[in-house]
């Protein structure tokens, strides 16, 4: 139900967009009764959908195909016609370094651009590509580039290094990791991370719910994967479930390689091998392939192997829909540019604590697992 509200309140705004032929965000936000946030974030989806592009300026309807052209500040627009009316000014500008901009980390960004629009700053974007060797010089860039404070998720795993922490210290500059925590767990480091702990221990109690006893994990040896091992273990002691399902980790082979397929099979194998018929599976890529190598054996999801997929990027769009582990992505962009902010603006940001804050995944349940599919916070 929530999800069709979502899509009303946006059909809506195109509406409003294209009956008026121009409206600021703060106009939509008072015609639809929201908040600018919640505009900006839909305008964001719509735009990810092929349904806006973004320019300076207010909000407006060309006559192109309809196409809607939406505003990310406040300011009237300059340019008739839909047309780019120069990059906004704004006095602060947050630096984010993350490792992909195709796969998980685009919510991310999407959260933090929101935020930043409306409190009146602008952010600019680095990848490393997951390569911990250039994130010096990305570092500095942003710094160069003028940047007011840095969000940065490392190339490294979960744990960031304490090279890059000095690196970021030696800017000078207030940063925040995101899905990142320092190494030294007593480091004064301020981060906002998903608990992909509790993200796993809850999607396998959900199995064990369904009756198994045997829970097998595939991970794929992303920054996660040790995260999403600890939860599945912890799963496994506190449910007294079988010690020994199958645990296997492929170590990033290239997806469609050879090398990837016998990391398949030999996980398929082992499951079958050892009566186990359910399995978590980092990530939804994954999870995917595995369901179609299971089909080849004329296996069927869920009736002979039930399975959960982490990260929900593509889960849905899976044969038989995937039950997801479904980490908070745009709260946590939004969250980390929040703090980030706070301290930015504060008189004196010395008096601002370090926080750090953990965001519980929630577990989208689908067809994969044998349930009912509805939508569950966990």
């Amino acid at each position: 139900m929530a999800e069709m509200l979502v899509a009303q309140r946006r059909e809506q705004l195109l509406s409003e967009l294209k009956a008026s032929g121009g409206l600021k965000v703060v106009d939509l936000a008072t015609r639809l009764g929201v908040s600018r946030a919640t505009v900006r974030r839909d305008l964001l989806d719509l735009e990810a959908e092929g349904r806006l592009s973004r320019v300076r300026g207010g909000a407006v309807v060309t006559s192109s195909h309809d196409a809607t052209v939406m505003e990310i500040d406040d300011e009237p627009a300059t340019a008739a016609g839909g047309a780019h009316a120069g990059p906004p000014s704004p006095e602060r500008t947050l630096g984010l370094l993350v490792p992909s901009a195709t796969y998980y980390y685009p919510r991310v960004v999407a959260g933090v651009q929101a935020v930043a629009a409306e409190r009146g700053a602008r952010a600019v974007i680095s990848l490393s590509d997951y390569t911990q060797g250039d994130e010096a010089e990305r570092i500095d860039d942003l710094r160069a580039s003028g940047a007011s404070g840095l969000l940065v998720a490392s190339a490294a795993g979960h744990e960031l290094p304490a090279e890059t922490q000095g690196l970021l210290e030696a800017t000078g500059l207030p940063f925040l990791l995101m899905e990142r925590q320092p190494s030294d767990p007593f480091a004064s480091c301020e981060f906002v991370v998903s608990d992909h702990r509790q993200g796993a221990f809850a999607a396998v109690g959900h199995l064990a719910r369904l009756g198994h006893r045997a829970v097998a994990l595939f991970t794929n040896g992303s920054p996660t994967a040790d995260q999403v091992r600890d939860g599945h273990r912890a799963a496994v002691e506190r449910l007294a479930l079988a010690p020994d399902a199958p645990f296997h980790d492929s170590g990033r082979p290239t997806m469609g390689s050879a090398e990837a397929a016998e990391h398949y099979e030999r996980f398929i194998e082992a499951c079958l091998a050892s009566g186990t018929r359910a399995a978590l599976v980092h990530s939804d890529h994954d999870a995917i392939e595995l369901m179609r190598r299971l089909r080849v054996r004329g296996l069927r999801t869920p009736d002979d192997m039930a399975l959960i997929a982490y990260d929900d990027e593509i889960a849905s769009l899976a044969d038989v829909p995937l039950t997801a582990v479904a980490p908070p992505k745009q709260q946590l962009g939004e969250q980390a540019a929040q703090l980030l902010l706070d301290r930015i603006d504060a008189p004196d940001p010395a008096d601002v604590p370090v926080r750090q804050l953990f965001l519980q995944p929630r577990l989208v349940v689908r067809s994969s697992c044998g349930a009912q599919a509805a939508h569950r916070g966990n």
